[in-house]
């Protein structure tokens, strides 16, 4: 999420200079790779990056072939084979062992559904939204369709053209039940073998409700703001709660326990994290917080701390839902001051949200990521 912020904000800025530039997008990947299908990389003429198609080792042949694209205004279809550890065609030994299919589309300011636009709407609002990519494998192939669709709850956008209105009204119609998907696709279209279509999920960005700003909860909100997280830190106290000791925090609040959740919404990407050290401000708190749809609630402290506080709570005759609380918070890796706290935290949070373990990967029989097919 923090990548495509990015990305679009560097197209706004391209766009008010009157910039050319153009988007590269992983769309296919066979074997191994660095970063997978939706990987995204804003491009301009003067030879600009924004974003990474992978950790480094063909951005710069991606770079030429994108200005080719800019002066040609018509997309392609690049193909890379890492397969081969002694290739050096790229200027270092990839070692990736995958074969990366990347889409290069130019960027048209004057098109409101151009690539890049139909992008930003899709990250609009606290909602998953689908894009659907179409793309033809075929090098020499003239006519790339690219990103055509972005598909929200509520709405439909889509870029069309005369030679490809007929297609994009088909897989709109086709694809509809993908609004809401939970990974992404990439899907053969029954037409031609060599035409794919990448149904991506966009998700909201995580939203951590942080309770307490005391000086540990600092390294929470600095370390969400790199991860591209938003933060809401609500305190009882003006004296900690400030913008000033809290840039990076979307919103910083001063509240009593009872009137903490005052105004807050929240969603299946919203997370809690009571850090006030105070027993009886998170003791309220989290009466209010157990009712609500939270796939996280974290709680800093001994064990000990938090049975008590789910003692206190059963015998008001509350129902203490275990597998969405987690106190002590954090995974067991030995963290010690602040940083390292909310690092364990995080980690935590993204495992909880993207269903992982959180073991060792050298443990993990397989691919690290799942298959896209």
């Amino acid at each position: 999420m923090k990548e495509f912020k990015e990305i679009i904000r560097q197209y706004h800025l391209y766009e008010s200079r009157n910039e050319s530039c153009a988007l590269a997008t992983v769309v296919k990947v066979e074997g191994s790779a660095y970063r997978r299908p939706g990987a995204r990389m804003l491009v301009s003429e003067n030879g600009q990056l924004t974003g990474a198609i992978s950790g480094g080792c063909l951005e710069g042949d991606a770079l030429r072939k994108a200005q080719a694209v800019i002066f040609k205004q018509r997309a392609s279809i690049v193909m890379y084979d890492t397969t081969d550890e002694d290739d050096q065609k790229f200027g270092v030994g990839l070692g990736c062992n995958g074969i990366i299919h990347v889409l290069i589309e130019s960027v048209d300011f004057k098109d409101a559904s151009n690539p890049v636009k139909l992008l930003e709407k899709a990250i609009s609002n606290r909602e998953t939204a689908t894009l659907l990519t179409l793309f033809d494998l075929d090098p020499t192939a003239q006519n790339q369709v690219g990103t055509v669709a972005c598909l929200t709850q509520t709405e439909t956008f889509f870029r069309s053209t005369p030679n490809t209105l007929d297609l994009i009204n088909q897989l709109l119609d086709e694809y509809s039940q993908y609004v809401d998907i939970q990974n992404t696709i990439v899907k053969k279209i029954a037409e031609n073998e060599a035409h794919f279509c990448l149904i991506e999920p966009i998700y909201p960005p995580v939203h951590i409700l942080l309770f307490g700003a005391g000086n540990d909860t600092i390294a929470v909100t600095q370390l969400a703001a790199i991860l591209g997280w938003e933060v809401t830190v609500t305190d009882g106290r003006k004296t900690h709660a400030t913008a000033e000791r809290f840039p990076l925090a979307k919103e910083v609040r001063v509240r009593s326990a009872s009137e903490a959740l005052i105004g807050i919404e929240v969603d299946k990407y919203t997370v809690a994290l009571l850090m006030t050290h105070n027993f009886e401000y998170e003791a309220t708190l989290l009466e209010s917080l157990l009712p609500l749809p939270l796939p996280y609630i974290g709680i800093l402290g001994p064990k000990k701390k938090s049975l008590k506080l789910f003692e206190r709570l059963e015998k008001q005759g509350l129902s203490i839902p275990q597998d969405r609380i987690y106190g002590p918070m954090g995974l067991h890796i030995g963290a010690e001051g602040s940083e390292a706290i909310a690092l364990s935290a995080l980690s935590e949070i993204m495992a909880v949200l993207q269903r992982k373990p959180a073991g060792f990967l050298r443990a993990l029989e397989g691919p690290i990521h799942a298959s896209h097919e």
